[in-house]
């Protein structure tokens, strides 16, 4: 299942934002984190397919979500305008953006070019 994150457990598990100017993923398996709100129909739409992903590349990608209604630091931060976004990042590599409820087969296609994973 996707997991929920707030700005702390970003700052330990993905990127610590504010006190690094580079990016410096600090995980060790790729990641995809949707910025969504739970007002948003599109986010609604999307979040099955997310937990599907989680569950079929459980143990290669990890799947995080993060709420810009609270979030709202983290969702400046990246820029984020429009949800839902998706960050897509590799290890190793700057992360990639994505925007709106994508296809799961698209979304598929950006985890095999970006991340490097494969079923």
């Amino acid at each position: 299942m996707t997991e929920l994150l707030t700005k702390s457990e970003f700052i330990d598990k993905i990127f610590d934002f504010e006190n690094k100017k580079e990016w410096d993923y600090n995980g060790d398996v790729p990641v995809l984190i949707d910025f969504y709100a739970d007002w948003c129909g599109p986010c609604k739409i999307l979040a099955p397919v997310l937990d599907q992903l989680s569950e079929e590349y459980e143990g290669k990608v990890k799947i995080y979500k993060v709420d810009t209604e609270s979030e709202q630091e983290l969702s400046t931060v990246f820029g984020i305008r429009s949800i839902p976004s998706m960050l897509f990042c590799p290890v190793g590599e700057d992360p990639q953006m994505a925007h709106g409820a994508l296809p799961k087969k698209q979304i598929e296609q950006i985890i095999l070019d970006v991340l490097k994973v494969s079923k």
